[in-house]
C-alpha cells in the first residue's frame, strides 16, 4: 500500500468524522451537550462506541505483538477475565453511587466526602494519569503513520503528531461528548470488522478455513492462556487476575473518561445495561485480538518474515509486526482493513480522552457546573482554549517519549497506570469503606505523592526486597494500599454530612 493511498483513505476518514460532528453539533454546541450530551444517550450506542475508547490502537498492534513471546502467549487473556470482574464491580457499587450524587465529574464524589484539597488533588491525578496515557496510545498509531507514511514525505515525527492531535481537535471541540458517541460508534465498526477480516485475510494466506485456522492456534507454541506454574512470575494467574480487577476499577471506574460516557445515560438502570453488554463484547474482542496475534506469527514464520526493528536502537519491535505484515506482505485490501482498524482504535480514544480531560479541568478547577445558566455561554470560549490546551500538552507528551521509549507501549501504560491511578483507588477505597472517618484534608496531597514514591522504591530494588519474585500488575494494589493507610494514618471522626 502506498503512501499517497494511506493518505487518501485517512483524508476520507477524517473527512466522514468532520460530517458527522458538524451535523450533530450543529444545534449542540454548549456545555451541557459537551459535558454530558444531554443527558440523554441511547445505552447501546454507548455500549458500544465504549469498546473502540477501551481497546486503543495498544489492544490492536501491542496485545497481538506480545503473543510472540514465549512468556506471554495468551496470558493476557487472564487480565481481560479480571478486566470483565472490574466492570462487573463498578458497574454495582460506583455506578449507582454517581448517579445518586447527580455528577458531572465522578471527582466531586471525593469534595463532598473527604474535602476540597483531597478533591483537587483526586483531579489533577487524573488530568496527569489520563494525558500520560492517551498520549502513549496516541504515540503507537504516530509512529505507525510515521514510518509508512510521513517518512515518504521527508515530514518530521513533531509535525506527524501535530497534524494528528489537529484532526481530532477540529471534530471534538464543538460537541465534545454528543458527538463523541456518535463518532465512536462508527469506530468501533471500523474497529470490530477489521478484527474479523484481517483473520479471514491471513487464513487466506494460509490457506486455511477457520477450524483449521483455530487448530493451528491451538497447536501452536502462542497460545497458552493460563499460567499457574510459578507464582513468582508476573504471568501467575492470581496476580494477572487480580491486576486485572483492580486496574479496571482504577483506570476505568475511577476515570472521568469512560465514566463520562456512563453518566451521559438518562438513568442508572441503562448505565448498568451499557457496562454489561460492553463487558461481555470486551471479553470475546480480546480473544480475537489475540487469535491476530497467533496467526501473524504464523504467518511471519512460514513467510520468513522478521519481527521489525527499531530504526534507533536496532532492539525488537513487536509492536510493528501487524503493520509490516499488512502494508508490506498482504494485498491491499487488508492493508485498507489495517489501517481503518488501527485508526479508528487509536483516535476513538484520544478522542474521548481530550474530552474528558477539558470537562475535568472545567468542572473540577474552573467550576463550570456551578455557574448559573445564563453565565454557561460566556463559558464555551474558555472551554475551547482548555481543549486547545491539553492537545498542546499531549503533543509535548509523545515528543518527548519518542525520544526516551524503548519498551513495549503496552507494558509501559499498565506501569505508569500503576503509579498514577494507584492514589486514585486508595482514595476511593477509603471513602468508600470507612465512611466513620473522614480525612485531615491538607496533608492528603503528600500521602497522594508518598504512595507512588514508595512504590517505585519497591519495585526498583525488588530484587534486593523479594529474590526472583516479580512485580507486575498488583503494583497498583500495592499502591493503593499504601494510599489506604496513609489516609487512614491522617483521618479523623467524619462527621454526618461527609458520609456516603
Amino acid at each position: 500500500m502506498t503512501p499517497i493511498a494511506i493518505v487518501s483513505l485517512m483524508i476520507v476518514y477524517f473527512g466522514i468524522l468532520f460530517l458527522i460532528s458538524h451535523f450533530v453539533s450543529k444545534n449542540n454546541t454548549g456545555n451541557e451537550a459537551f459535558f454530558k450530551a444531554n443527558k440523554n444517550s441511547k445505552w447501546y450506542l454507548v455500549a458500544f462506541g465504549m469498546i473502540g475508547t477501551a481497546l486503543s490502537g495498544v489492544t490492536f498492534i501491542s496485545v497481538p505483538g506480545e503473543v510472540g513471546n514465549p512468556e506471554n502467549q495468551f496470558k493476557y487473556f487472564q487480565f481481560v477475565l479480571g478486566n470483565a470482574i472490574g466492570f462487573i464491580i463498578i458497574a454495582k457499587i460506583l455506578l449507582p453511587l454517581y448517579y445518586r450524587m447527580n455528577l458531572t465529574s465522578i471527582y466531586s464524589y471525593i469534595e463532598q466526602r473527604l474535602g476540597t484539597i483531597s478533591y483537587k488533588t483526586a483531579a489533577s491525578i487524573f488530568l496527569i494519569s489520563r494525558t500520560i496515557g492517551s498520549s502513549f496510545r496516541l504515540y503507537l498509531v504516530v509512529i505507525v503513520l510515521q514510518r509508512y507514511v510521513f517518512d515518504f514525505y521527508h515530514i518530521p515525527f513533531a509535525a506527524t503528531v501535530l497534524i494528528s492531535l489537529l484532526l481530532i481537535f477540529a471534530y471534538t471541540y464543538r460537541g465534545g461528548l454528543k458527538t463523541i458517541i456518535i463518532t465512536d460508534t462508527l469506530q468501533t465498526v471500523f474497529l470490530v470488522s477489521s478484527v474479523f477480516l484481517t483473520i479471514y485475510f491471513i487464513c487466506s494466506s494460509l490457506n486455511l478455513n477457520v477450524f483449521e485456522a483455530f487448530e493451528e492456534v491451538k497447536n501452536s507454541n502462542y497460545s497458552k492462556i493460563f499460567f499457574f506454574d510459578d507464582y513468582m512470575k508476573g504471568t501467575y494467574f492470581i496476580k494477572q487476575i487480580l491486576g486485572g480487577i483492580f486496574v479496571t476499577i482504577a483506570m476505568v471506574g475511577l476515570d472521568q473518561d469512560l465514566m463520562q460516557k456512563n453518566l451521559s445515560c438518562a438513568t442508572i438502570g441503562e448505565a448498568q445495561k451499557n457496562m454489561f453488554t460492553f463487558t461481555g463484547i470486551f471479553v470475546v474482542i480480546n480473544i480475537f485480538f489475540l487469535s491476530v496475534g497467533a496467526l501473524l506469527y504464523i504467518y511471519a514464520k512460514k513467510n520468513g518474515i522478521s519481527v521489525p526493528t527499531d530504526l534507533i536502537t536496532g532492539k525488537p519491535r513487536t509492536d510493528l509486526l501487524f503493520p509490516e505484515i499488512a502494508f508490506h506482505h498482504l494485498t491491499l485490501i487488508p492493508a485498507i482493513v489495517f489501517l481503518l482498524g488501527l485508526t479508528a482504535a487509536t483516535f476513538a480514544t484520544t478522542d474521548s480522552a481530550l474530552t474528558a480531560l477539558t470537562t475535568s479541568f472545567c468542572v473540577d478547577f474552573l467550576g463550570m457546573d456551578k455557574i448559573e445558566n445564563a453565565a454557561k455561554a460566556n463559558m464555551v470560549r474558555t472551554r475551547h482554549f482548555v481543549h486547545i490546551g491539553f492537545s498542546l500538552l499531549m503533543f509535548l507528551v509523545i515528543v518527548i517519549f519518542n525520544a526516551i521509549n524503548d519498551a513495549s507501549v503496552v507494558s509501559m501504560i499498565f506501569k505508569i497506570a500503576s503509579y498514577t491511578y494507584g492514589p486514585l483507588l486508595g482514595l476511593y477505597c477509603f471513602g468508600l469503606f470507612m465512611k466513620s472517618k473522614t480525612v485531615h484534608d491538607k496533608l492528603v496531597p503528600f500521602i497522594c505523592l508518598l504512595s507512588p514514591a514508595i512504590c517505585f522504591l519497591i519495585s526498583y530494588n525488588s530484587a534486593a526486597l523479594l529474590g526472583d519474585y516479580v512485580i507486575d500488575n498488583e503494583l497498583i494494589i500495592i499502591n493503593g494500599l499504601i494510599t489506604f493507610i496513609g489516609l487512614l494514618l491522617i483521618s479523623k471522626p467524619a462527621t454526618a454530612d461527609t458520609r456516603f
